[in-house]
């Protein structure tokens, strides 16, 4: 990509699409293209064509989807199908037909089996089944990716794919059911140290290995694979290290400041017991994240403080 070259950033109020329209700038990028969703809704076709037939970006950064917790996608999987399909197959479609140079499709780790050899690598993809919780909105975004190589070898495109882990950080969602574990996680332990609460509970028995990786370091990994990758396989982001659920909640509670009890409800589910990328491509390209995980916390938690209303000083006791 030229500095100058038109770039289509797609879910740029996201947490993922600021983070990317935040390293474009950094890095020198004066040509990026937004739309809000009321400026553009990519689930309608039409306004999608019009779009890129009117517009013309060189390059597409395809941050935009539907995203939530384990709670969202089990109450509303018809929702996350239909809504991460359209809006995927909308877009991926209209950068072909327009003569988009390149474009970058954002899926997640949710793609890979529920079972699989762990650390997971590209190539484990569809060798067997998919984590139920989040069936709906994997099966989305495997779509996304196939259609992006089967563009790649039926009409020669450059269009590629990039599998995150779980992410988080800036602009995060903090909704107390439609979160993901993280800033669920924060938000859960703030309002338990500010109401004084004695303890918390936590979904599952905290065993399951999760993986995290701060957004800013997704984005400056997006950018350099715009610049310097082309190929059919996805690759994976992520830092290669995992905790438990169990650790997690702990390190969260210390960075926040909340010194109560930590409780599990069994009866709630756990999710897939692991989920830890082969993240050796990316390496092997050369590029290597740089944030650790109580760092990225603090990031994330001084974020979520900020975002209140009043906002408040988001220091640990």
């Amino acid at each position: 990509m030229n500095k100058d070259s038109k770039i289509f950033v797609a879910g740029h109020r996201g947490m993922v699409g600021s983070a990317i329209v935040r390293e474009l700038q950094k890095q020198g990028y004066t040509n990026i293209i937004t739309r809000t969703h009321s400026e553009l809704d990519l689930t309608d076709q039409v306004a999608v064509n019009h779009f890129f037939s009117t517009e013309k970006p060189e390059y597409v950064f395809l941050a935009a989807a539907k995203v939530g917790g384990i709670m969202a996608n089990s109450k509303a999987p018809a929702d996350f199908m239909y809504q991460n399909m359209m809006l995927e197959m909308n877009t991926i479609h209209a950068a072909w037909k327009s003569g988009v140079k390149k474009l970058l499709f954002l899926g997640s780790s949710c793609i890979y089996p529920r079972l699989a050899p762990q650390p997971m690598p590209e190539s484990c993809l569809l060798t067997s089944s998919l984590e139920p919780t989040n069936e709906a909105y994997a099966l989305a975004k495997i779509s996304g990716l196939k259609y992006c190589e089967y563009l790649n070898r039926q009409y020669g495109t450059d269009f590629i794919s990039v599998m995150p882990t779980n992410l988080y950080g800036p602009n995060d969602n903090y909704h107390p059911e439609n979160s993901h574990v993280l800033p669920a996680l924060i938000r859960r332990f703030h309002e338990a140290k500010i109401s004084g609460a004695e303890a918390v509970t936590c979904w599952g028995d905290g065993s399951p290995l999760r993986e995290f990786l701060y957004v800013d370091d997704l984005a400056n990994l997006c950018v350099f694979l715009m610049n310097n990758y082309s190929g059919n396989e996805t690759v994976n982001a992520g830092t290669g290290k995992e905790i438990t659920i169990k650790d997690l909640t702990r390190l969260v509670a210390d960075i926040v400041g909340y010194k109560g009890k930590i409780e599990w409800d069994t009866s709630k589910p756990n999710g897939t017991p692991r989920k830890l990328l082969d993240v050796s491509k990316a390496a092997s390209l050369g590029w290597t994240y740089s944030t650790e995980l109580p760092e990225g916390i603090q990031l994330a938690y001084q974020d979520f403080c900020f975002t209140q209303t009043p906002p408040i000083e988001a220091t640990s006791e």
